[in-house]
């Protein structure tokens, strides 16, 4: 990320409340009589992004933080478990923020997508696999890259070149990643509809006469390495090293920067938000790094003020 995380954070709250107050639809549900919460919506989320860029595991040390150099730019703060339970609901907002932002940066139009799957460990004792609320979503997997076994989640990543998310999904670590990669275009028909001849570069595991058929017929042509007993050199065979690298990046970036395997979650709502929200701070730091000239005014009742 180039530009400043204060300005971004600023542009990306001014982001979010134009589309709730947009679609106010998008917003976590909540009972017409009642309090009005003191945070907003919008301001939730960019908080979220800002405590996943700055490196924070701990919501309590996160919001710690946030109370001694943050209330410049938040007009109140809630506590740990407030913040927790509100950031869980809004998991469906946060979804749809990916989204837009990622459809208003160039690189949404890219015509070559890498597809790879990475770990997300949720535990490593045995008392912990025994007692988890994740026990049978979570399970026990191998993750070839690494040589290593792990017990919890992987992460299905549709990217671009240039690491942003164009599809997820979060899976238990023994699922099919050939199928996990049609789910998500069948949950997502549009992200393939008018993208004719779009190119999926992946490893040696998306392979299969009937896997392939169904890439074809959804208008998308497959790029991998030629597997161990193939007769044929497949074609893009010296691009493999070079890409391979991009999304070995791309996930590097999720855990080596955004901390994915330190989530912390211990449900599966809790899990698959904290994935979610690093996902968001991936996407809003691309997205941000493309805003053009000076940061839009903010009117006097948004709380988070212009840098």
């Amino acid at each position: 990320m180039t530009n400043d995380i204060n300005t971004l954070a600023t542009a990306l709250y001014v982001k979010i409340d134009d589309l709730l107050k947009a679609a106010p639809d998008l917003a976590p549900w909540r009972p017409e009589i009642g309090f009005t919460p003191r945070l907003s919506d919008a301001e939730l989320v960019t908080l979220s992004v800002m405590q996943a860029l700055l490196g924070f595991t701990s919501e309590a040390r996160w919001l710690r933080h946030a109370h001694e150099h943050l209330t410049h730019l938040f007009r109140y703060l809630p506590k740990q478990p407030g913040y927790n339970k509100r950031l869980r609901d809004a998991a469906a907002l946060i979804k749809n923020v990916i989204r837009a932002l990622s459809v208003d940066t160039t690189l949404w139009t890219d015509d070559v997508w890498v597809i790879d799957s990475t770990p997300v460990e949720c535990g490593r004792s045995k008392e912990t696999v025994r007692r988890s609320d994740l026990a049978g979503w979570a399970e026990y997997g191998y993750c070839a890259s690494h040589s290593r076994y792990f017990w919890g989640l992987r992460l299905h990543l549709v990217a671009t070149l240039g690491g942003l998310p164009v599809g997820f999904a979060l899976t238990g670590a023994k699922a099919d990643e050939r199928e996990t990669l049609l789910d998500i275009f069948r949950a997502d028909p549009h992200l393939v509809a008018d993208r004719p001849e779009q190119t999926l570069i992946g490893d040696k595991n998306y392979f299969g006469a009937a896997f392939e058929t169904r890439i074809a017929e959804a208008g998308l042509r497959l790029l991998r390495p030629t597997r161990k007993g193939e007769t044929t050199t497949r074609p893009g065979t010296r691009l493999f090293k070079p890409l391979r690298q991009t999304i070995e990046s791309i996930n590097q970036t999720l855990k080596g920067q955004l901390d994915l395997e330190r989530h912390g979650g211990k449900t599966p709502a809790g899990v698959t938000v904290r994935v979610l929200q690093r996902l968001l701070a991936l996407t809003a730091a691309i997205w941000h790094n493309e805003v053009p000239g000076p940061l839009r005014t903010v009117t006097p009742d948004r709380a988070v003020t212009e840098i």
